[in-house]
C-alpha cells in the first residue's frame, strides 16, 4: 500500500513539511487562497476553510 496523500482535521501529522488545503475538484480547478501551514511529524492537522476540504503536502514545482 502507497502512502496516504490526503489528510482530515485533527488527524496527526505523518512527516514533516508543508500542508496546503485542496477542494474536491482540485485536480482540475484550484481553489483560491488556499490555506497553507508548516507541521512536524506528531501535530495535528488544524481545521479547513471549509468542511470540504483535505490537507495534502504541499510539491515545490
Amino acid at each position: 500500500m502507497g502512502e496516504r496523500t490526503e489528510f482530515r482535521p485533527g488527524e496527526k501529522v505523518t512527516n514533516d513539511g508543508q500542508y496546503i488545503e485542496i477542494g474536491e475538484n482540485d485536480i482540475h480547478m484550484g481553489i483560491q487562497n488556499p490555506q497553507v501551514v508548516s507541521l512536524q511529524a506528531g501535530d495535528e492537522f488544524p481545521e479547513t476553510s471549509n468542511h470540504n476540504r483535505k490537507w495534502t503536502k504541499k510539491t515545490i514545482h
